[in-house]
């Protein structure tokens, strides 16, 4: 079983680092350099899940242009911390 989580981390740290866009390669990349090591095996899967949506969409969600769906939320407010960025960025609800 260790085996195989193990596997699932180099994968999708390897995912995160080649998404198709550099920006994205070091955006997402970076963040799960730092942390997927650190993840539960229910956590992996929920960043797997995560790194299977287009780069257009994360971006989007990433630099605040739109709201990301409730189930990534969380990790999109994760990513913005990770680099730095504050949720004041984040689109206004009127």
């Amino acid at each position: 079983m260790t085996d195989d989580v193990e596997i699932r981390r180099r994968r999708a740290i390897y995912r995160a680092l080649h998404r198709g866009t550099k920006e994205m390669d070091h955006l997402v990349g970076r963040f799960a350099s730092a942390r997927v090591a650190g993840m539960a095996s229910g956590d992996l899967e929920h960043f797997e899940r995560f790194l299977a949506l287009p780069d257009p969409l994360l971006q989007a969600w990433f630099f605040a242009h739109s709201e990301p769906v409730a189930e990534f939320s969380m990790l999109v407010i994760e990513l913005r911390r990770f680099h730095g960025l504050t949720e004041a960025a984040a689109p206004s609800k009127n």
